[in-house]
């Protein structure tokens, strides 16, 4: 599960993106991916135009889909927690049923080989950036921070499956 503040923009983007990667090896029958917001406030609405563009226009299959919260039977029923931002990780682990489930959440970009060690940075160094109060670019440079990340979790569930 992909999780952002309010499951409009940048998990839903991370949703697609990692969907498509996971097709794409092969393991899209095996995998589960969705997504889910910290916060009630867009409960309901749909995918943020501007992120849909931003998707349709790298050639990303834009599903029809209303924001969703994050429950803890969410976290308790997912292998594996991808948080966008510090807060959001930090939210998660709060909620979390038991420390086992808090233990499933990994910050997205933690998997991104350009990104900063965690040994060497605080977690909010490794925050995706929010594209909500910006325009097409901002949306282009979300896009690039989720999919610089993609190809590794989808190496990392690969080998988790072997497990």
């Amino acid at each position: 599960m992909t999780v952002c503040t309010g499951n409009i923009c940048r998990s839903p983007m991370a949703e697609v993106v990692l969907r498509d990667r996971f097709e794409a090896a092969g393991l899209g029958d095996r995998v589960v991916v969705d997504s889910g917001g910290i916060s009630s406030e867009e409960l309901g609405n749909p995918i943020d135009p501007r992120a849909a563009q931003v998707l349709r226009e790298a050639g990303y299959p834009v599903p029809r889909r209303t924001a969703h919260q994050v429950s803890a039977r969410d976290i308790a029923e997912r292998d594996l927690l991808l948080p966008m931002t510090a807060q959001h990780a930090r939210r998660l682990r709060t909620q979390a049923p038991t420390d086992a489930d808090a233990g499933k959440v990994r910050m997205w970009r933690s998997f991104d080989p350009a990104a900063p060690s965690l040994d060497a940075v605080d977690e909010s160094a490794l925050d995706v950036e929010d594209p909500w109060y910006g325009g097409h670019d901002d949306f282009l440079a979300t896009l690039e921070q989720v999919e610089a990340a993609a190809d590794a979790i989808v190496d990392h569930v690969r080998a988790r499956l072997r497990d």
